[in-house]
């Protein structure tokens, strides 16, 4: 297995991270999401295009050894520095310690778990503090832990150093919930398989994010969906996916996902997350 960078760009971690962010946002169609030729009615490309840029200076903190904390605090306050809100917060979470492993030459399973389970109560304060600069869509904590509530922000500090929580910790806690806390405890699996099926495939890579995306929004409800509308019609968006067979045919639900209200957004996290893989292990552009 190939664990470390390939691409002879001479583009280092963070550098392909903030790529990934654009080619994600340029992949078309990705039903109920932005991309190049739709725009929510809030939401629009040149959001995502600003917020992509924006986060470069906590990526750059990331490659550099920064604690993943600070760098995903810092990545998400440069993101948010744009008219739309919240553009690519889930994205960011997965990214950052992505570009920690591959800057320390294991971009693998075993090289990224490594690095979420090294994480700190430190980590887990920044990661809330990080939600006081966006307006990020989450379901409610378990009834039991309400302290936890990530909309508290920096409020939730108290209970988390009193718990000892660790940002890996809270990863776990919400995992079963949360599709991105759980390639966070699963060994991002579904960000590598995405990944190699991006480099197997041929043509732009824009196309090919593309239809990764729908192959990922097949495979379970996509949480943001859930959140949003319940899991009924998260597993009516997952059918509707699964009957798709051409980016053509993908244009048509792309419409409907979007006049509907429905955006799969945790899924582009994951492909977003995938693009980065493969970007690193060279797939051409």
């Amino acid at each position: 297995m190939v664990t470390g960078p390939v691409s002879d760009r001479g583009f280092g971690p963070a550098r392909h991270a903030e790529l990934a962010l654009l080619l994600e946002v340029a992949g078309t169609p990705k039903p109920g999401n932005v991309d190049r030729r739709r725009d929510l009615s809030d939401l629009h490309f040149e959001h995502f295009l600003t917020g992509a840029v924006g986060s470069g200076p906590g990526l750059r903190l990331a490659e550099e050894g920064a604690t993943v904390g600070t760098a995903f605090e810092t990545a998400v306050e440069g993101m948010s520095k744009q008219g739309g809100g919240n553009t690519q917060f889930g994205c960011l979470l997965l990214l950052v310690p992505l570009v920690r492993a591959s800057a320390a030459g294991d971009l693998s399973p075993e090289g990224v778990t490594d690095v979420v389970r090294s994480t700190t109560v430190d980590d887990a304060v920044s990661f809330y503090r990080a939600f006081e600069y966006v307006d990020v869509a989450v379901g409610d904590p378990p009834e039991d832990a309400p302290d936890l509530d990530v909309r508290r922000g920096a409020r939730a500090e108290p209970a988390l150093r009193e718990q000892s929580l660790t940002l890996f910790d809270i990863m776990v806690l919400s995992a079963d919930r949360d599709a991105n806390a759980r390639e966070w405890t699963g060994g991002f699996e579904r960000t590598f398989r995405a990944a190699a099926a991006i480099l197997e495939d041929d043509g732009p890579v824009t196309d090919r994010v593309a239809r990764a995306f729908i192959d990922l929004l097949t495979e379970e409800p996509d949480t943001l969906v859930v959140t949003n509308h319940g899991e009924t019609v998260a597993r009516d968006v997952m059918d509707r996916a699964a009957a798709v067979s051409t980016l053509d045919e993908a244009e048509e639900l792309a419409e409907s996902f979007v006049a509907d209200g429905i955006n799969p957004g945790t899924t582009a996290d994951i492909v977003c997350a995938a693009a980065f893989v493969a970007l690193e292990r060279g797939v051409p552009l």
